[in-house]
């Protein structure tokens, strides 16, 4: 395995790239700041061999002792929660966020998913397949973490260094980044990233997670910003101008789900998402591999979502499937 990347971006505080084999992002970024009193690690990469090894050579090199270090999770996927439960000692505190800890807590979570999926209409068979190959099935963890919840406005002080916890609902529920306002830093999770865009997906009806996600992106908009460091990918010096980009990449997904309808009629979002362009090296849509055809659909049913709640579009369930129809 070849050695990972540490560089210290800031007085104190480092970037890990830990490696994601096989995977679309490649490499997450966990942020280390190191301190002779306690050091915090931001976010950890996936509960697999290549992640843990190169977690444990950055920490190595850094001199971090995990006895005296605590852990932050910016939101509850798998490639930033994995290494949690290997990287926490007795005297550890996880720092997380009630919503994303509570769909966490579920006991049917997979079965909500796989009824939500097919609803929106999802072939069972793939369906199977692709939640078993689903990365929090095969790279999670079974053990219950005893977190320290925070909150939006909740602070935190390591080294150099007083964070604000900021509250960015849209890519999950609890998404929860942290600011530093007197070096005008935000540590972004996934909530901005700078050279691809982060997945906002619907399942829960309930939920308008892009509506959400876009007010989220209005309420950093307001923050003043000199650097941004994301879950993936480099680091993100023009942060206005790239919230700027994110909603127009929405704003264009938007058209262009309402131009697939206007050209193909109604249909599911399965149907929708294969006609949507994706940044993904296949050749159409049965050529995806099953994985992203779940993440593909999960973001058409966001933005079917938002079109419906703003009037667009509308429903119509038969024998359990959910169609969408333009409104005229």
């Amino acid at each position: 395995m070849s050695k990972p990347v540490v560089e210290e971006v800031l007085p104190q505080l480092f970037r890990a790239e830990i490696p994601l084999p096989r995977n679309p992002l490649k490499a997450v970024n966990s942020y280390i700041i190191r301190d002779r009193e306690r050091s915090l690690v931001i976010d950890t990469g996936m509960n697999r061999d290549e992640c843990r090894e190169a977690m444990m050579a950055a920490l190595k090199e850094l001199q971090v002792d995990l006895r005296r270090t605590d852990l932050y999770i910016t939101h509850m996927h798998v490639d930033h929660l994995g290494l949690a439960v290997m990287l926490a000692r007795p005297n550890s505190r996880i720092y997380f966020n009630r919503p994303d800890a509570e769909i966490l807590a579920r006991d049917n979570v997979w079965e909500f998913l796989f009824q939500a999926a097919a609803r929106h209409g999802f072939p069972h068979e793939e369906l199977k397949e692709a939640l078993a190959r689903h990365p929090a099935n095969r790279y999670g963890f079974a053990d219950r973490l005893d977190f320290t919840l925070l909150q939006e406005g909740d602070r935190l002080a390591y080294g150099p260094y007083e964070f604000t916890c900021v509250h960015t609902p849209g890519h999950t529920p609890g998404h929860l980044c942290l600011y530093e306002p007197s070096r005008k830093l935000l540590i972004s999770g996934d909530h901005i990233l700078g050279d691809i865009t982060p997945n906002i997906a619907a399942w829960d009806e309930r939920e308008n997670s892009l509506r959400v996600y876009l007010e989220s992106l209005e309420k950093v908009y307001r923050m003043e910003m000199d650097i941004i460091l994301p879950g993936h990918r480099g680091i993100v010096y023009n942060g206005r101008d790239r919230i700027l980009e994110l909603k127009r990449h929405h704003e264009e997904r938007l058209q262009e789900v309402l131009s697939i309808m206007k050209s193909s009629g109604p249909g599911s979002a399965y149907e929708i998402a294969g006609q949507m362009k994706w940044d993904f090296n296949a050749r159409g849509w049965e050529q995806f591999p099953l994985v992203q055809k779940w993440f593909a659909t999960g973001e058409a049913v966001a933005h079917l979502r938002y079109l419906e709640e703003a009037g667009a579009i509308r429903r119509e369930e038969r024998d359990g499937a959910l169609i969408f129809h333009l409104n005229s």
